[in-house]
C-alpha cells in the first residue's frame, strides 16, 4: 500500500492524460482564483499604497543587501518556521498541515505524471501518504481543539462558515485520499474505492476551485506582508504605527495568563 502508486491502479478506468489534464486545470484555477482574489480584495493596491506611505515616513534608507537579508530571514522565520504564531499548539498544527500539504501536492503531481510508468519510485507513494497523514493530524487537531471561535466564544466544533472552506476541503481531500488508497490496496478497484476516489476529486476541486471564496490565497499574501512589515521596522516607518511604549511590560507583571474561556 505505502509503496504502490494508487493512480497507476486506475490506468484502465482513468487514463493518465485525463488525470494530467485535471491537475493542469486545478493549477490554472489556483492562478485564476488568486488573481480574482487580488482584484476583489485590492491586495496589490493595498501593498502599493502601504509601500508609498512607508517610504514617506522612513527615517533611514534600507539598502539592497539589507533587504536581501530581511527576505531570507522572512522566508526562514515567518514562512518555513511559522514564527508569527505565539501559541505553540497552533504553530505545530500549522507546520504539520503546511509541510504535509506540500508533500502531498508534490507527490501527487509526480505520481499522476508517471502513472503509466511501472517503474515509479516507491518513495513518492510513501511521501503521498505521509503528507496526507500530516495534513489530517494538524488539520483535525486545529478543527477540534484550536480554532479561535471555539476556544474563545464557546461555539461547537460543527459551526461552519465560509472562512472554513479551505481547511474543510483540504481535510476532505487528504482524508478521502487515504481511504481511497487503503481500500484500493486491500480490495482492488471496486465500488468503495471508486466512491472514495470520487469524493477525493470533489474535495480537491472545491479546494483548488474555491480559491476566491476561501483562505487559500493567504499563503501567497502572508510572506509579502511579513516582508513588508520587517522592512518597515528596519527603515523606521513602522507601517505608520507609533513607536512602542517605554515600559509596556509593567502592566503585565503579576497577571497570570489563562485560556480565553469566559463565555
Amino acid at each position: 500500500m505505502l509503496t504502490t502508486n494508487p493512480f497507476s491502479e486506475l490506468y484502465t478506468l482513468v487514463p493518465p492524460p485525463a488525470m494530467q489534464s485535471y491537475v493542469i486545470v486545478m493549477l490554472l484555477l489556483v492562478v485564476a482564483g488568486t488573481v480574482v482574489d487580488v482584484m476583489h480584495k485590492k491586495s496589490a493596491k493595498y501593498f502599493f499604497q502601504a509601500g508609498v506611505k512607508s517610504r514617506e515616513a522612513r527615517t533611514r534608507e534600507v539598502g539592497g543587501g539589507e533587504k536581501a537579508s530581511i527576505a531570507l530571514k522572512t522566508a526562514a522565520y515567518d514562512v518555513l518556521a511559522s514564527g508569527e504564531f505565539c501559541n505553540q499548539r497552533r504553530r505545530i498544527a500549522h507546520l504539520l498541515t503546511m509541510y504535509g500539504f506540500v508533500l502531498f501536492l508534490i507527490s501527487t503531481f509526480v505520481m499522476v505524471f508517471t502513472a503509466a510508468d511501472a517503474a515509479t519510485s516507491a518513495i513518492w507513494p510513501l511521501l503521498w501518504y505521509l503528507g496526507a497523514l500530516m495534513v489530517a493530524g494538524g488539520g483535525y487537531w486545529f478543527w477540534f481543539n484550536i480554532r479561535v471561535d471555539v476556544a474563545a466564544e464557546g461555539n461547537p466544533w460543527y459551526r461552519v462558515s465560509r472562512a472554513d472552506l479551505f481547511v474543510l476541503s483540504l481535510l476532505g481531500s487528504t482524508t478521502f485520499a487515504i481511504l481511497w488508497g487503503a481500500v484500493q490496496a486491500g480490495a482492488g478497484v471496486g465500488f468503495w474505492s471508486m466512491l472514495f476516489f470520487a469524493l477525493f476529486i470533489v474535495a480537491s476541486t472545491v479546494l483548488f476551485g474555491g480559491v476566491p471564496f476561501s483562505k487559500f490565497a493567504h499563503m501567497f499574501f502572508k510572506p509579502a506582508a511579513a516582508y513588508q512589515r520587517h522592512v518597515s521596522e528596519a527603515d523606521g516607518s513602522r507601517q505608520n504605527l507609533p513607536p512602542p511604549a517605554d515600559k509596556p511590560e509593567q502592566f503585565g507583571l503579576g497577571i497570570k495568563r489563562e485560556a480565553p474561556r469566559h463565555y
